[in-house]
């Protein structure tokens, strides 16, 4: 060693033997940063898929959708309309569309022109009744 140089070196000086052991920890401390953000990224992109999938909501699909556009493009306005969308709850018109569909679908299938069958009725045994309007016969001669 040189006699001018101190006998104590700083931990940051790398060792005559050439290893670097800030350099180590700084290589480690990045890349778990590096993982760490990624995976801070991750679960911020994702939020609005995630409430939408939380809450059941119906356009669950256009927020994934919405979440992996942004994604692919790089576009943010995609992200806050997904999040937005997420956020509101949006009536439920499908329910008595198909309510309504089923409904007239039943009103297709009877046959057209046919005539209505309407239930006999059978009077019932009267014993001194006297027949009403409908049921006397008139004689047009």
């Amino acid at each position: 060693m040189h006699p001018a140089a101190p006998h104590h070196l700083p931990f940051f000086i790398p060792g005559a033997d050439g290893s670097d052991t800030l350099m180590v920890v700084m290589g480690i401390f990045l890349v778990a940063t590096v993982l760490w953000v990624g995976t801070l990224y991750w679960k911020l992109h994702s939020l609005p898929e995630r409430m939408a999938h939380r809450t059941h909501k119906l356009q669950f699909e256009i927020v994934a959708v919405l979440g992996l556009i942004s994604l692919f493009t790089h576009m943010h306005i995609f992200w806050i309309a997904g999040l937005l969308l997420a956020m509101i709850d949006l009536p439920d018109f499908g329910t008595p569309l198909r309510s309504i569909a089923g409904s007239v679908e039943r009103i297709a299938d009877a046959a057209p022109g046919a005539p209505d069958v309407e239930p006999e009725v059978t009077p019932a045994p009267h014993s001194s009744a006297k027949p009403t309007a409908k049921e006397e016969v008139h004689s047009h001669a």
